[in-house]
């Protein structure tokens, strides 16, 4: 009982490093620039994930999974991290990670329409509370207000733009890995296949000096650890702790990563945010419960993700 009590414990701390990967990328852009520092963060967390997670036999590893889990993963931690780096303000680097927290309710929603998970009436208001907590979250001070929500979109239409598109783009890496995994794990190989794409694009077409400082160094030891050591944490957490305590906390992420963001970026938040963020909690949470119980012939993850629910 101790060793899954510690277990869960281990559980928990993923959850709140995962929370604090939106402050973290964003004073890593600051310094290295938003393409320079996400490939900085991803290559260290591959090391990270290659000491901790270990890489696997690719020969094991369904083709199709390497594929089509290399691609969906890749484009997603792409949009994630150039959306939060190309960000404005620390504010703004807040608004698109709360937008890309949309991806629990599209990940139901996913498992809905392709993977015939069955769900009943709660999926509805749960999509609906999801949608209008964001739309709260990008009202600004006003709160719902949908001409301050545009005018916020069109000051830097690419950072939301990737946002939502990253939160579309996880819930497909879910809902096909699931299907195609056959139990196998990649995360090392995507992080570093993402590395490299971050590279690739560095290199092409920015090509800015990166600024070095004791700062800079901290916040990319932290960000690649948060990101390292959150999917080994995971792990224990998940084989050895109890998954119902895991899977429950895992849903209150966007609210922990919007706390810990704006002590990071000394950022204050608006009680209509607040409101807008516990909205996306609660319809993620209306959707996971609107699938409980339901049979089908393919469940939707109880936690932050298929990929991570299953490291092994």
């Amino acid at each position: 009982m101790q060793s899954k009590r510690k277990a869960t414990l281990i559980g928990l701390i993923a959850i709140v490093l995962w929370s604090s990967i939106v402050g973290l990328i964003r004073g890593v852009s600051e310094s290295l620039g938003a393409t320079g520092g996400a490939a900085m963060i991803y290559t260290v967390a591959s090391v990270l994930l290659w000491l901790t997670v270990g890489f696997g036999r690719l020969r094991e590893f369904p083709r199709r999974y390497l594929v089509w889990g290399s691609l969906l993963f890749v484009s997603y931690e792409l949009c994630l991290s150039l959306s939060i780096g190309y960000a404005n303000s620390g504010r703004q680097a807040i608004e698109v990670g709360m937008v890309n927290y949309l991806w629990p309710t599209f990940t139901m929603l996913s498992a809905i329409a392709f993977n015939k998970q069955k769900a009943n009436f709660l999926i509805v208001p749960g999509f609906l509370v999801a949608i209008v907590g964001i739309c709260l979250v990008l009202g600004g001070e006003k709160g719902l207000d949908f001409a301050g929500m545009a005018a916020n979109v069109r000051d830097n239409p690419l950072s939301y733009g990737l946002a939502f598109s990253g939160a579309l783009i996880w819930a497909a890496y879910c809902t096909v890995t699931s299907r195609i995994a056959g139990g196998k794990n990649g995360i090392t190989l995507f992080f570093m296949l993402t590395a490299l794409a971050l590279w690739s694009k560095y290199f092409t077409t920015e090509h800015t000096a990166m600024s070095f400082s004791l700062p800079a160094i901290l916040y990319l030891a932290m960000a690649a650890s948060a990101m390292g050591f959150g999917y080994a944490a995971w792990n224990v957490g998940i084989l050895h702790g109890n998954v119902t305590v895991l899977a429950g906390a895992s849903y209150f992420i966007p609210v922990f990563s919007a706390v810990l963001a704006g002590m990071l970026l000394n950022t204050p938040l608006s009680l209509a945010f607040w409101k807008g963020a516990s909205m996306v909690c609660a319809g993620s949470i209306l959707c996971w419960l609107a699938t409980r119980g339901q049979q089908s012939k393919a469940a939707s993850a109880p936690g932050p993700s298929q990929d991570r629910a299953r490291q092994s």
